[in-house]
């Protein structure tokens, strides 16, 4: 008799490449289908001859490390669909655009065509039912779906076949400055909620996939944004400039509003892509907590805020004002862009601070999300110096899980088996033997079983 297996081809032990596979007798369902952004571009690990036999894919959110393997599939046969949001499907053309640069810029190429892009059939989840409402995706496949608040569009997954079941968390976070998460909740069938100490052991998730970005970490984003507000104020006190290099949707669009706030008086100069990503939120009000609206407009009609149009207007808007909030593309400071912002803050207070020796203004690079190995923002956080003109420092937006909120999680979702993803497995490691030290087992714990994994494990659920 063949068990049901969890197929890990990605994303458990690193962060990157997102890619699992769910399979039964009858099904194999994909979740996810991401690259590890190191060296010319890493993909999930699965042979291609496996691509033709999935039942279907479902993608949590649009970010590459979830997202840009999906032509491989179609590249070696699959013909069915993506199962996602509309919000996903519409910022995953940015991010093609994106990858296909960041790999040219390694001296590579794609390994796939721009017609497998263009292969990509999407279903979009909204057209069949609202969040927290099962349905049946395809004949003996049961889909439940949720908000994420990771990213505008991003969601998490229940998935039933033959059987059993899996939670896939996506990358999750409770606690987005705009954006709206629906709290899994498996003990409700029909808008009747159960609690967990009442609910029989048999219809107990069979496995999660949860988000565990942050490992040990306990802090909330309270406490996250407090240092981020005390180390931009000392730089803009100081009058030098502060960068903030983010994705193209998600937290960037977050901290801009965030950052008005806490700093009215101050000029903010923000990308047009970001820009145009702020006003499309406007859009995707569905996925907006009540208050964001109001917070979101609030910017787009600030006198404040200026978004440039070309070099020119950037080095205009510089020399104008000082103590100004840079917020630009990408992450990892790999983009052209962001490498200029970076050379331009660090010649010209060179400059400044050669004309006026009792000045020693410095400007500050703030990244806060991951840095992979190979990228200039992990070169910067390596090599930056506390005499540095411009200095680089990691204070992390709350946009994952760590432990803590891997503990809440397994109480709204208890579990037989929760594999750990989305970092470093000797830090996983860590999160999974406290896990097991706390022993709360049983509902309302953690799992009867922890995992750590690497790309290639298999799992009998």
């Amino acid at each position: 008799m063949m068990m049901t297996k969890l197929r890990i081809w990605g994303g458990a032990g690193e962060h990157g490449r997102s890619c699992y596979v769910f399979e039964g007798k009858q099904h194999r369902i994909m979740l996810d289908c991401g690259v590890k952004k190191e060296g010319t571009g890493q993909y999930p690990v699965f042979p291609p001859q496996m691509a033709k036999g999935l039942t279907t894919v479902l993608l949590s959110h649009a970010h590459e490390d979830h997202s840009m393997a999906l032509p491989l599939l179609y590249k070696y046969g699959y013909r069915g669909e993506v199962w996602t949001t509309k919000a996903t499907a519409e910022q995953l053309g940015s991010y093609f655009r994106s990858w296909r640069t960041f790999v040219e810029s390694r001296g590579s190429q794609l390994p796939y065509s721009e017609q497998d892009i263009q292969s990509i059939t999407y279903r979009y989840l909204e057209d069949e039912a609202p969040s927290g409402v099962w349905y049946e995706a395809c004949p003996g496949v049961r889909i439940l779906w949720g908000r994420s608040g990771h990213l505008a569009g991003a969601v998490w997954y229940t998935v039933e076949i033959e059987g059993k079941r899996l939670f896939f968390s996506g990358d999750y976070s409770r606690e987005s400055e705009l954006l709206a998460a629906d709290t899994p909740d498996l003990y409700t069938e029909g808008g009747i909620g159960i609690l967990p100490e009442c609910k029989p052991e048999s219809t107990l998730v069979d496995i999660s996939i949860m988000d565990n970005a942050y490992g040990m970490d306990i802090d909330p984003q309270p406490v996250k944004l407090e240092r981020l507000r005390v180390e931009m104020e000392q730089i803009l006190l100081s009058g030098g400039h502060v960068l903030l290099p983010v994705p193209a949707f998600g937290r960037g669009q977050e901290m801009t509003v965030w950052a008005s706030e806490q700093f009215p008086e101050h000029t903010i100069i923000i990308e047009p892509d970001l820009w145009q990503g702020l006003k499309q939120l406007i859009r995707w009000k569905e996925w907006l907590r009540p208050e964001a609206l109001a917070r979101i407009l609030h910017v787009l009609n600030s006198s404040r805020v200026f978004v440039p149009r070309d070099a020119a207007e950037r080095v205009s808007l510089l020399e104008q004002n000082t103590a100004t909030i840079i917020v630009t593309r990408d992450g990892m400071m790999d983009s052209p862009q962001a490498r200029w912002y970076y050379q331009y803050l660090s010649n010209t207070r060179n400059m400044l601070n050669e004309m006026d020796s009792e000045k020693n203004i410095r400007n500050s690079v703030i990244l806060t999300g991951h840095a992979s190995n190979g990228s200039f923002g992990k070169h910067l956080l390596e090599c930056t110096d506390s005499n540095d003109i411009c200095i680089a420092r990691h204070l992390i937006y709350k946009v994952h899980q760590g432990l803590s909120d891997v503990r809440q999680m397994l109480k709204n979702v208890p579990s037989k088996q929760v594999v750990l993803v989305h970092a470093p497995k000797l830090q996983t490691d860590l999160v999974r033997d406290e896990l097991i030290r706390e022993g709360n087992h049983g509902h309302g714990g953690p799992a009867r079983e922890v995992h750590s994994l690497e790309p290639g494990a298999t799992i009998e659920v």
